[in-house]
């Protein structure tokens, strides 16, 4: 006799998309039909299998009061805290056995209950649709005890129709959530694995006539100025427009006088759909995308794309957002230049769309599919490549299509993200060409373009861009007629990127390259009461891939990075540039639609980085493309002698639905002369006597030559060379990549762990001069470093020389001095600020008269790492001391040694010490994007080679 049992649960593993759904229809936010949310706590049950409970929960009358309780939309695994387990961080490892369809027996399971009570006064008529906007990974639903379907597609929308299930008074929903299903192999994206219904939950009424699908085509013709509208609708109606007049039948088209859309421009046009049953507010962007000439096209004109990759996130609700989140991650956006985002990797909350369209960006709509975790294997097995998986590939391009098609803003469908090739991806191509023949395709990983519209790469390095840009990079005929994108570079993790600028001025050099989009806009930090921000392996995670999760252009609470500030000085709308010493300003629109008819332009001039007169600048509005030189006024005198600059700011003349009057959009600044040097006239000389050297207001120890005291302030470390900094995530770079990473050199080398040698203390007749060679254990290169002190009587100069020794291979992480502060807090500056810079990451910096504390200087990164340095700085006050440089220099000051900061993993590792340490840098090596992207170009490497520069001190108080 033999047995054998057969799970009730072979759903999970099965490769179709579900069963008991109703086909994908256009989404729509509200009509006058009535709705009622399902959101808010619902019962929560967690099984460790996926056939662990019968399905019992699901009947009326179960008793679920022993239940625990969660929020939906929401994740489990972060609620709880901690009961329901944890989340899991992997970038494209896939977190159980590769073995498709099949997932682990340990498959977490969350049965969720939720008794609701239908209104009194709900309608008796037509029938009703249950609506889940999103679920992850597999839902298998019932209403009332009858069992509705199953489902996969997490970031999709599913409708089942339950009009006949519905009942007066309480209604029981029944939901079991599966972790891992088949549908689990197709999104293998770089986030984290967070289960449960995280997406809005809703009942709608469908009256009899209501709407079904419809199709908002809306054209616009640059030759005429006008656009064509026709609505097509499964049911009959028609479609009012009050400001353009229209009246017309559904599907019958009618051309008119129209204002286009565009992401400058965002104009939209209120209407109605209008059948016997229901009334659907429309928004209505007229616009036109086409492939021309070999370039994107947007109602006859190229686009630039200045974007970004967005995936859905907030530091503890996960991929659950309200409204008022996406709509600060948009405002953000449009403040910070930003025209354009990749929705990576799967369709957003459709409500995020609605506020592309409403404020101005346009779209790279992208299906909920990766497959990432094949290239393991070479890609052996790839569902995409598998004729078994093509159906639910199909319904994934159906349900992102029919969802989004109404939305102006989107001029890409993208068939998804790192799946391979195959015949799933080009039946996806196929079937949104057919259907909606009035957008773009995309797709990153089909480099011959066999079945995109555009060439699409991603961390293409700057020298193959350049040859991208003049069409020398080989390829197929089809690919070298088609623009280039890249959907992915400039890698923001950590300290970075860099390089941002050089890629800038590629993009808008050449013709055929049409910008792109920075990875990511947002980190993934987790909100953790003992590490501030969690991230993989934060959870114990069997496989993760550490703080890679944590790449985005805001910090996990949406305050912007520097890489922000950097990215939108870069992307700037307008260009201002001077010749200061003749008070001319060129000024270049680089917009693509709109004139500069919405900004006003004012001037400032500044000695020593203080304003001392300002007013406003007369600028045509100039068209896109267009130049003009303006004439500042004559430069105020200046009777101190001091370093003088123009300031010109492009600013919101009026206030806007995105920022306020007033907003800088834009900003040049240009000097009106050379900088001043300060004068030096060395008059002291060292005095010895009882082990101290006195040499004006300083003294020093004599048998080491360190740095006691100047005037009244101790110095808790003296001034020693300083070639190390805590690598940056750039720094580190990728294990895979084939590029040298400098970060893992610098340690091998030994920069971390340098030992100072004292070769001489020299007491002359006019300075005290110390001898030092620095170099690493077991090495042999090496930097010999004298320091020159002399004095004025009131003032004290620091002059180091640098020669290096040996064979030195490598550039350095840093070349200046550092010394340690017992006290100090506020700081003040004369330079570059408010916000830190980097050699390749400097555009952002605005040279003028800044003042912080120690500890707002500190740039928070989720993973400590160097930060907070100020560039071009001409002189600092902290602690009691002035310091001046000749040259400029970098300055940063922190409460915690590099070697601490190089320790730590958290922000909660670091602990304020009882010194202030302060590193003035003749040179930094740049940052690059090499944690994913391309290191630092060539001209932003710090080389080891001979140097000189100084300091001078003095005392405040």
């Amino acid at each position: 006799m033999s047995f054998r049992t057969t799970p009730s649960v072979d759903y999970v593993e099965d490769v179709s998309p579900g069963s008991g759904a109703l086909p994908p229809r256009a989404w729509y936010a509200s009509s006058d039909a009535r709705s009622l949310s399902l959101n808010g706590s619902w019962r929560f049950r967690l099984s460790a299998t996926a056939g662990a409970e019968d399905d019992s929960f699901a009947a009326e009358g179960y008793d679920a009061g022993n239940w625990a309780e969660v929020t939906v939309p929401g994740h489990w695994v972060l609620q709880g805290d901690g009961a329901f387990g944890s989340p899991i961080y992997t970038n494209h490892l896939y977190p159980f056995p590769v073995d498709p369809p099949y997932v682990p027996t340990e498959n977490p399971t969350g049965d969720h209950l939720r008794v609701f009570d239908l209104p009194s006064d709900w309608p008796s008529d037509g029938g009703a649709v249950l609506r889940f906007d999103g679920v992850e990974s597999c839902a298998r639903v019932w209403l009332n005890g009858t069992e509705l379907g199953e489902f996969k597609g997490s970031r999709l929308a599913h409708e089942f129709a339950v009009g006949e299930l519905l009942k007066p008074g309480s209604n029981v929903l029944a939901v079991r959530v599966h972790q891992w299903s088949a549908g689990s192999y197709l999104e293998d994206q770089d986030q984290w694995w967070l289960p449960g219904i995280f997406r809005d939950v809703t009942l709608l009424h469908r009256p009899a006539g209501s709407v079904a699908d419809f199709f908002v085509h809306a054209s616009y013709d640059h030759t005429t100025g006008e656009g064509t509208l026709r609505v097509d609708s499964g049911v009959d109606g028609r479609v009012l427009v009050p400001a353009l007049d229209i009246d017309v039948a559904t599907g019958e088209p009618v051309t008119v006088a129209v204002e286009p859309w565009t992401a400058e421009t965002p104009k939209l046009y209120d209407g109605v759909l209008a059948t016997d049953g229901e009334r659907v507010p429309l928004r209505i962007g007229f616009r036109t995308v086409v492939l021309e000439d070999g370039l994107v096209k947007v109602n006859g004109t190229a686009v630039l794309f200045k974007g970004v990759n967005r995936h859905e996130w907030h530091p503890e609700r996960g991929r659950a957002l309200d409204l008022e989140t996406m709509r600060e991650d948009v405002l953000l956006m449009k403040r910070h230049n930003l025209n354009a985002v990749r929705t990576s990797h799967y369709p957003p909350h459709p409500a995020f769309l609605d506020l592309c369209d409403e404020y101005g960006l346009w779209v790279i709509d992208e299906c909920d599919l990766e497959t990432h975790g094949f290239t393991e294997q070479d890609w052996r097995d790839n569902p995409v490549d598998d004729d078994r998986w093509t159906p639910a590939l199909l319904d994934r391009a159906a349900r992102m299509v029919e969802r989004d098609k109404n939305h102006p803003s989107i001029v890409f469908w993208s068939l998804g993200n790192e799946a391979g090739t195959g015949r799933g991806l080009t039946a996806m191509a196929e079937w949104i060409h057919g259907r909606d023949p009035e957008r773009l395709v995309h797709y990153e990983g089909d480099w011959n373009c066999r079945d995109t519209d555009v060439y699409s790469r991603m961390y293409a390095f700057h020298d193959e861009v350049e040859k991208i840009g003049q069409q020398l990079d080989g390829g197929t005929h089809k690919r070298r007629e088609l623009p280039f994108i890249q959907c992915e570079y400039a890698h923001a993790m950590g300290n970075g990127p860099g390089g941002l600028a050089d890629y800038q001025e590629l993009f808008e050099k050449y013709d055929r390259l049409q910008g792109g989009f920075i990875w990511e806009w947002i980190d993934h930090g987790v909100k953790h009461a003992e590490l501030g921000y969690a991230y993989g392996g934060d959870f114990g995670e069997e496989l993760h891939d550490g703080n890679f999760v944590c790449d985005g252009l805001v910090f996990p609470d949406r305050t912007p990075s520097p890489g922000l500030i950097e990215y939108k000085k870069v992307i700037e709308p307008v260009r201002i540039e001077g010749d200061g010493a003749n008070g001319i300003v060129h000024v270049t629109n680089k917009q693509d639609f709109a004139d500069l008819s919405a900004l006003a332009f004012e001037w400032s001039c500044q000695v020593d980085g203080e304003t001392v007169e300002s007013g406003s600048l007369a600028v045509p509005a100039l068209a896109p493309g267009e130049s003009a030189e303006v004439k500042l006024p004559e430069p105020p005198a200046d009777g101190r002698g001091g370093e003088r600059q123009w300031t010109v700011r492009a600013l919101l003349a009026d206030d806007t639905s995105w920022a306020a009057k007033g907003h800088v959009v834009a900003w040049g600044q240009f000097a009106v002369g050379a900088r001043p040097l300060p004068s030096f006239p060395a008059t002291d000389r060292p005095v010895v006597e009882e082990g101290r050297i006195t040499l004006g207001p300083a003294g020093f120890d004599a048998r080491t030559g360190a740095l006691l005291s100047i005037g009244g302030v101790a110095v808790g470390a003296t001034p020693r060379l300083d070639v190390w900094r805590a690598p940056t995530d750039n720094d580190d770079g990728a294990e895979w990549q084939t590029d040298t990473r400098y970060g893992m050199l610098w340690r091998t080398l030994g920069l971390h762990r340098m030992r100072h040698r004292l070769v001489s203390v020299e007491a002359g007749d006019d300075a005290l001069t110390v001898r030092t060679r620095v170099a690493p254990a077991a090495r042999e290169v090496g930097l010999d470093t004298v320091y020159r002190w002399t004095s004025d009587g009131e003032r004290l100069r620091l002059s180091v020389s640098v020669t290096p020794e040996g064979d030195w291979t490598v550039p350095l992480p840093r070349l200046g001095v550092r010394f340690g502060l017992p006290e100090a807090d506020r700081v003040e500056w004369f330079g570059g600020g408010p916000g830190e810079a980097y050699p390749d990451s400097r555009m952002a910096s605005m040279v003028g008269r800044w003042q912080s504390t120690v500890d707002r200087l500190q740039t928070p990164y989720v993973r400590p790492q160097e930060n907070g340095a100020r560039a071009d700085v001409r002189w600092v006050e902290l602690g009691g001391l002035r310091i001046e440089g000749d040259p400029e220099f970098w300055f940063t000051a922190r409460r915690w040694t590099t070697e601490q900061l190089d320790a730590a993993r958290h922000r909660t590792d670091l602990a304020a010490g009882d010194t202030v340490w302060v590193n003035l840098d003749h040179g930094l090596h740049g940052v690059g994007s090499q944690s994913c992207g391309p290191g630092p170009l060539p001209q932003y490497f710090l080389k080891a080679e001979p140097v000189e520069f100084s300091f001078v001190f003095s005392t405040t108080r």
